[in-house]
């Protein structure tokens, strides 16, 4: 089935549970004004569908194919690329000193998502370089910024995170490659890196990559490891690519999926070092390098809810032609498996899942955008907590939702979707690793439970749970059409507010019960705060509905579908947090082999 882009709903999201129109009408985000943003977002969803989704299925098949230290991308990706660089799309969000668009981070958001539901591997090569040049714009020195932002901006060269090491994944303490200090105040770099998502490919004429390593004498741990720009080409005194570094890459990953993007190993020094200088300061190079990991989290994020609607919208149209067994038709008659209640189950889970996971990546686009503009630095600063606080939800629940979705639709497809010929087997393995890479999810649900629920003491997570018994409150009085969806999101938010009590009251004495209880707490504020962005979308409706629009309604149900279907497990989850952490001590009597 050909993939279409969400655009109408990405806008309703961004508009009623983000709250986008209002900021651009507040003047918070600088002249931008709604119709224009839905401009620009209409035509992203356009490239998308036309000139990125039909190389989806290409690049599964065919795959990046690597030769003699040579990365050749699949058929039809580099000329995808260039014409979605000459668009202007690889400067959504960057600076307009360099060439940037300069438009908020929610903008993007919405654009990103539509790459990545067009073709996950092609979008993982824009979601690098934005952070790259967010990181260069943070911490590179002038000339740094002055050399490289133009072209990254421009999509001339695209950049990379050269973080993970054979020894070292998730864990950077153990990171080994060196760097050394030349008189000429450059540096130069040894050491292997793994797992470099388009470390090389032929789709532009440099790539800068971004390298995490430790200086002679440097602190052990990670407080000794500082941050280096090293591109593939050195630039010649116009700007253009000149001498070949002292980098290649010794081969790429065959993975369980998204075959179109390359995977790379990357060496550096072969010959001497390759030549690199330092971003931000000496031993404090995971201040600059969180700038690009927190962007690309946000950005995994939107993979899961891109990939979950890609696999919606396919197993909602193969459910309606597909038709097996009678249900509410003539005896002995056969009906489109839609028709089946269990089948409205798993559609309606994968639709709503997808719709709450996207209001979350919105509400966490939204704090972003307010960290960075406006005047007062107080709301700045408030903005800025929660969106510290929100990143890892977004991150975790929604490529969690990613994978449930995929799974879902491949069930829905019954045994044609173990086959690959439907695509829907694709969607299941190509969302996999955004659960894994960018800080794996139970990494992420540790940072929630050990650092962002005590942002400022618990006010930061207070005043998430006072905007949320907001929308309760509008709930309350909205009508029989929402059914118990007052009542069931009322004891999820109440199980979340429990729940972090419980947590930060163990955090001082008790860590193993706060890391042991951190990936079900994440789940539980996924599916409060989802529950929540999804009235929201319902309470717009309802109003959109009683001024006429009766297009709107199925909003209203799928909230309600939420809330007394999915909304519930909360209670399960929050018993698990205060109780689960003694049976997680039992581990080695439990997991111990038979004698």
């Amino acid at each position: 089935m050909a993939y279409r882009s969400p655009v109408a709903d990405i806008l309703f999201s961004l508009q009623h549970v983000g709250g986008f129109e209002g900021a651009l009408e507040s003047g918070q985000l600088g002249d931008l004004d709604w119709a224009t943003a839905q401009s620009i977002i209409a035509e992203a969803g356009k490239f998308a569908q036309e000139k990125i989704a039909p190389l989806n299925r290409i690049g599964d098949k065919h795959g990046a194919r690597y030769e003699n230290g040579a990365v050749a991308t699949a058929p039809g990706f580099r000329d995808a690329y260039q014409d979605w660089a000459l668009a202007g799309w690889a400067g959504v969000t960057a600076p307009a000193d360099y060439g940037g668009m300069a438009l908020p981070f929610q903008v993007n958001a919405a654009c990103f998502e539509l790459w990545a539901g067009a073709s996950m591997s092609f979008a993982l090569c824009p979601l690098l370089s934005e952070g790259a040049v967010h990181a260069l714009e943070a911490y590179g020195a002038p000339e740094l910024r002055q050399t490289y932002l133009p072209k990254l901006i421009a999509g001339q060269w695209t950049g990379t995170m050269n973080l993970t090491e054979p020894q070292s994944g998730s864990d950077l303490s153990g990171l080994k490659t060196r760097a050394e200090r030349h008189a000429d105040g450059s540096y130069r770099l040894t050491g292997q890196k793994i797992f470099i998502t388009y470390g090389e490919h032929d789709m532009v004429e440099n790539i800068v990559h971004l390298v995490l390593a430790r200086l002679p004498g440097a602190p052990e741990g990670t407080r000794g490891i500082s941050l280096f720009l090293a591109p593939k080409f050195l630039p010649k005194a116009d700007g253009s690519p000149g001498e070949r570094n002292d980098i290649r890459c010794a081969g790429i990953e065959h993975k369980l999926g998204i075959h179109a993007s390359p995977t790379c190993t990357m060496i550096y020094g072969d010959n001497g070092g390759a030549k690199a200088w330092l971003v931000g300061e000496e031993n404090r190079g995971l201040a600059a390098m969180f700038v690009m990991m927190n962007n690309a989290r946000l950005g995994v994020g939107l993979q899961g809810v891109a990939i979950g609607e890609r696999a919606l919208q396919q197993a909602l149209a193969y459910a309606r032609e597909r038709r097996q067994g009678a249900s509410g038709a003539a005896r002995g008659a056969m009906s489109p498996i839609i028709e089946h209640p269990d089948v409205h189950r798993m559609l309606l889970t994968m639709k709503a899942l997808v719709q709450a996971a996207r209001g979350i990546c919105h509400l966490t686009a939204a704090a972003i955008d307010g960290a960075f503009h406006g005047a007062d630095p107080q709301a700045k600063a408030a903005a800025g907590e929660r969106a510290a606080l929100l990143t890892p939800v977004a991150k975790a629940f929604s490529t969690d939702i990613g994978d449930e979705a995929a799974s879902l639709g491949v069930q829905v497809h019954g045994g044609m979707g173990f086959i690959e010929e439907t695509g829907a087997a694709q969607f299941m393995r190509d969302s996999r690793i955004a659960a894994i890479y960018e800080g794996a999810n139970g990494i992420q649900a540790l940072d929630l439970a050990q650092r962002k629920l005590g942002l400022s003491k618990g006010e930061t997570m207070a005043r998430e749970i006072a905007s949320m018994r907001a929308t309760l409150a509008e709930l309350d009085v909205a009508g029989d059409e929402f059914g118990a969806t007052a009542v069931r999101l009322r004891e999820a938010v109440d199980a979340l507010e429990r729940a972090g009590r419980y947590l930060l009251a163990k955090a001082g004495g008790e860590p193993r019960v706060v890391q042991g209880a951190a990936t079900p707490f994440l789940r539980l504020f996924g599916l409060a705060l989802g529950g929540i962005c999804l009235a929201r979308a319902g309470l717009a409706a309802q109003r959109l509905v009683r001024a006429g629009d009766s297009a709107s309604q199925g909003r209203i149900a799928l909230a309600r579908f939420f809330a007394e279907n999915l909304a519930p497990a909360t209670s399960g989850l929050l018993q698990t947090i205060c109780a689960g952490g003694a049976a997680l001590a039992s581990y080695e009597l439990a997991l111990a082999e038979p004698a």
